[in-house]
């Protein structure tokens, strides 16, 4: 099992920058890709990026140049960068782990709210 608990949301206003933490704990070894999801009211929940544990990253197209993905292994965290947010990026961030075993956890949420 693993545990992931999110912290760095929050409001800001459109151009500015938040940065959210994911830190997983339990069966940690286990842990293979790292990543965030978020979902906006009234929509479904869609993949902002995602880093394996070799560091090799993918994004969404759309926030590719606004938003970075890292991690930490010695930390089990996995960090997501957001600059210049719109408040299109208004949502609920989620962090999601992938285990060797093919296995997924989720973490609970942290709310992101872009004022305009």
């Amino acid at each position: 099992q693993v545990q992931l608990v999110e912290s760095g949301g929050g409001l800001v206003q459109a151009g500015g920058s938040l940065k959210l933490s994911c830190a997983a704990s339990g069966s940690i070894f286990s842990i293979n890709a790292m990543g965030w999801y978020r979902q906006a009211p009234g929509k479904e929940r869609e993949l902002v990026a995602r880093v394996t544990r070799g560091g090799s990253t993918n994004y969404a197209d759309a926030l590719k140049g606004r938003f970075t993905i890292s991690r930490d292994n010695a930390k089990s965290t996995v960090y997501l960068q957001m600059d210049n947010l719109k408040p299109e990026d208004t949502a609920v961030y989620y962090c999601r782990v992938w285990t060797l075993t093919a296995d997924d956890y989720w973490g609970q949420g942290t709310q992101v709210t872009v004022s305009s």
